[in-house]
């Protein structure tokens, strides 16, 4: 009776204007091959991020090398400065 764990990034979407990537990953639990539980964690990247100010692209170094592609695609420089001005544009 052997237990495995997976983790696999079953579902990876493009939403809104500013292009947000929101990646589901799935953690199944298996017994001698056969699913018996499946669980989910979901995190969402933005193309910027701000600090003291400045604005400097989102680290996508660390996520899988599909959603780096994904968001490599996605993320043009105009999407970057739409992104940007309407964040600026909330902060008071």
């Amino acid at each position: 009776m052997a237990l495995t764990e997976t983790q696999v990034e079953d579902k990876i979407e493009i939403v809104g204007d500013h292009k947000n990537i929101q990646i589901r990953t799935a953690t199944v639990i298996a017994r001698d091959g056969t699913e018996i539980s499946r669980s989910f964690h979901r995190h969402v990247l933005a193309c910027s991020t701000k600090s003291d100010d400045t604005w400097a692209d989102t680290d996508i170094s660390s996520e899988s090398t599909e959603v780096q592609a994904i968001c490599n695609a996605v993320w043009t420089d105009a999407v970057k400065t739409a992104y940007q001005t309407a964040m600026d544009a909330q902060e008071i």
